[in-house]
């Protein structure tokens, strides 16, 4: 609760025209999200043989850095979804430099898997895109979701929310969260043409 709180007082004063808000966000971001960037490299079993999380962390926040720059979110979970979404960009640019041609993972593999054809699972073993292209179209249908749906990817997909859980940080009802989770697995669906992820 603290940590929101202070967040929302940063933004604030973001959104007032105080741009040395910019640092803290950036600190809080850093404290809030090592659990998210740790859980997203899971997600990239072949980029996290490669990367460390306070790597993946550091250079997102660079980016949540350049973001605050220009975009004003308009409150702590606009703010959430910006972060989450520069830790996910970080995580395609790196997936893309360590398995293209040259990079160092191209010619390992791990687990017995072919980084080349598949670089991320979700955990419970469900479908998945199968290619770098296919999770880079993946995140930005995502990132194209409107915000309700979006913002139960974030929590349920990325971070593994439980729906109750990302009911108790949305404040809204369990069912709510059900009904959206339905919605965005829909309309995933829909814009990858048939691919959907699982979850509970």
């Amino acid at each position: 609760m603290g940590q929101t709180t202070e967040a929302s007082d940063l933004l604030d004063r973001l959104r007032a025209g105080d741009d040395s808000a910019r640092e803290p966000l950036v600190a809080l971001a850093q404290k809030r999200f090592v659990t998210l960037a740790r859980a997203m490299l899971r997600r990239f079993p072949h980029v996290g043989r490669w990367e460390q999380t306070d790597d993946l962390l550091q250079a997102a926040l660079l980016r949540l850095h350049r973001s605050l720059a220009t975009v004003r979110p308009e409150g702590v979970a606009h703010f959430d979804h910006l972060a989450a979404a520069q830790i996910r960009r970080e995580l395609i640019d790196l997936a893309r430099r360590d398995y293209g041609p040259q990079g160092k993972g191209a010619h390992h593999h791990t687990d017995g898997v072919d980084p080349g054809s598949r670089l991320a699972g979700i955990d419970n073993g469900s479908e998945r895109p199968e290619t770098l292209e296919g999770w880079a179209a993946f995140h930005e249908v995502v990132n194209r979701l409107p915000e309700p749906e979006r913002q139960v990817m974030d929590r349920v997909w990325y971070q593994g929310m439980s729906h109750a859980q990302a009911a108790a940080s949305l404040g809204v009802a369990t069912k709510t969260i059900q009904r959206r989770w339905a919605s965005a697995r829909l309309l995933i669906r829909d814009a990858l043409h048939g691919d959907s992820p699982e979850g509970e």
